[in-house]
Formats: structure tokens, C-alpha cells, sequence
């Protein structure tokens, strides 16, 4: 199809008056005048700080924990991982993820509980369990020690739960988006 050279013409022209019109207008000027302070939505007091850092715990336990029952315990409990099932490699493959994500998220958790005393009492105990998770996306993969890397996964995601809870700081599961498991 054969576009007539007016048209292009009229379309170039108006390309360039946009172009030129919008770069007139945002302009550089002086810069003195267009500098202003943006405000930060960081807490002054440590009774903000507490509070944001359980919102931060809860919302990054959840997704931890939604990850974990969404893709490897209810997988497993459904017999997805046991050999000769169909679309057991899909099913490993997604675990893998999920877990390397609930990894990820579960360390932010304990790093957000840093910030409110009483949370970061109940949470200290798991530290040593969060980092024993580190090398279970891959035994996920592995033939033998799928049922143990997801039973430890639902294990610690319920221990983490409950300390949380214990501490007021109440953790829903939130299944992550796609978008979500691949940024971590």
C-alpha cells in the first residue's frame, strides 16, 4: 500500500512541532527556580517506624507464604511431584521458583522484623531455619528430597506465621504475580 508523499509530509511536520513544543516547555531556564525538595514518605518516629516495619513484615511473609502453598505444598500434597506424574517437570520447575522467591521474601521479612522489638524477639529463633532454605529450590529438582524440601518450606512458613501472630503482627497468605516471582 503506497502512502502519497503529502501525507508523510504532514505527518513529519506535525512529529517536529511536537517534538519542539514539548522540549519549549519543559525548557531548562534557570535552574534555581525549577529545583524543589520532594518529600520522602520516610517515618520520624520510631513508633512509625515500628508500624511500618510490621506492615513491611506481614506483606513480605505473605508473599512468601502464598508462594509456598500455591506452588510447592499444594503440589506436593496433590502428588505432583512423585515420579511418572504428568507435568511433574512443570510442577518442579514452578516449586524451583517459588521457592528461590519465598527464600527472598522470607529474608526480607526477617529484616523488617529488625525494626519492631517485640517482632524481632519472636522472629530471631527462624533466622537459622530462613537460611537452611537457601538450597531448597534445588533439592526441589532433585528426585529424591522433593517431599522433604516442601514439607521444610510449609514447616518454616507456619513457624514464621505463628511468631508474627504472636507478636500482632498477623500474616495472610498473598498468592505473587507473575511479575512478582520474576523481579523476586
Amino acid at each position: 500500500m503506497r502512502v502519497p508523499i503529502r501525507h508523510l509530509a504532514v505527518a513529519l511536520t506535525l512529529c517536529c512541532a511536537l517534538l519542539v513544543g514539548g522540549t519549549a516547555c519543559g525548557g531548562a531556564g534557570d535552574s534555581a527556580q525549577n529545583t524543589t525538595a520532594v518529600p520522602t514518605a520516610s517515618p520520624s518516629t520510631s513508633a512509625e517506624q515500628q508500624k511500618f516495619a510490621k506492615a513491611r513484615f506481614v506483606a513480605n511473609a505473605g508473599l512468601a507464604a502464598g508462594a509456598t502453598y500455591q506452588w510447592i505444598v499444594g503440589p506436593w500434597r496433590a502428588g505432583k511431584f512423585e515420579k511418572g506424574t504428568t507435568g511433574r517437570k512443570l510442577a518442579l520447575v514452578k516449586a524451583g521458583v517459588a521457592g528461590a522467591f519465598a527464600y527472598n521474601r522470607l529474608k526480607a521479612a526477617l529484616r523488617n522484623a529488625q525494626g519492631d522489638p517485640l517482632l524481632a524477639k519472636a522472629v530471631a529463633p527462624l533466622a537459622a531455619g530462613v537460611d537452611t532454605l537457601k538450597n531448597l529450590p534445588a533439592k526441589l529438582r532433585g528426585d529424591d528430597s522433593a517431599d522433604a524440601a516442601a514439607g521444610a518450606f510449609e514447616s518454616l512458613v507456619g513457624q514464621v506465621k505463628d511468631a508474627g501472630r504472636s507478636a500482632g503482627a498477623e500474616v495472610e497468605d498473598q498468592v505473587p504475580t507473575a511479575a512478582q516471582l520474576s523481579g523476586g
